[in-house]
């Protein structure tokens, strides 16, 4: 297998930030308390394709609710590959907790971005039976799989990625 990544935390100041904006019931020492327990994904054993990311605290999620996670998470990768991070199939079987966007797509060029390459994820309860979901902290919550990836022979994207969801579209 190759080598082609690697996962890193972001500052605390952006954790702070990134927290802090969603999350004003936690006050700074308790932002910092979280980072410092932020654990890096990983695979859970040798054949595992996907490496899981745990949430960085305990939450719950009403059926039809919504919430954004500030993971805390970096990743910098080989030009030619990419990130795609998806439900982790026990949350998604048991209480239908789905990503709000399907498939996370992490690019190698947000590594720099003005956050820091921050991966979030926005998650949603569809229970059909009107599950509460529970998340305690450390948690698996997605699992991110890398992929190389082609490009076409007439490609010539010059574009500077700077930004999250929605920065490199023209619209």
């Amino acid at each position: 297998m190759r080598r082609i990544a690697q996962f890193f935390k972001v500052s605390a100041d952006q954790f702070l930030r990134a927290v802090g904006e969603e999350f004003p019931q936690y006050t700074e020492g308790d932002i910092r308390d979280i980072y410092e327990s932020l654990k890096l994904p990983e695979r859970a054993t040798r054949g595992s394709a996907g490496y899981d990311f745990y949430a960085p605290f305990a939450f719950s999620l009403p059926a039809g609710a919504s919430i954004k996670i500030p993971t805390g998470i970096r990743s910098k990768i080989e030009e030619g590959w990419v990130l795609k991070l998806y439900p982790r199939s026990g949350l998604g079987f048991k209480f239908r907790l789905q990503m709000d966007n399907t498939v996370g797509i992490i690019d190698s060029d947000y590594y720099d971005s003005d956050n820091e390459g921050h991966i979030f994820v926005k998650i949603t309860n569809d229970s059909r039976e009107g599950k509460t979901v529970d998340v305690a902290a450390g948690t698996g919550l997605v699992q991110g799989i890398f992929l190389e990836y082609g490009i076409t022979v007439d490609d010539e994207a010059a574009g500077v990625r700077n930004g999250g969801f929605g920065s490199t579209s023209n619209q």
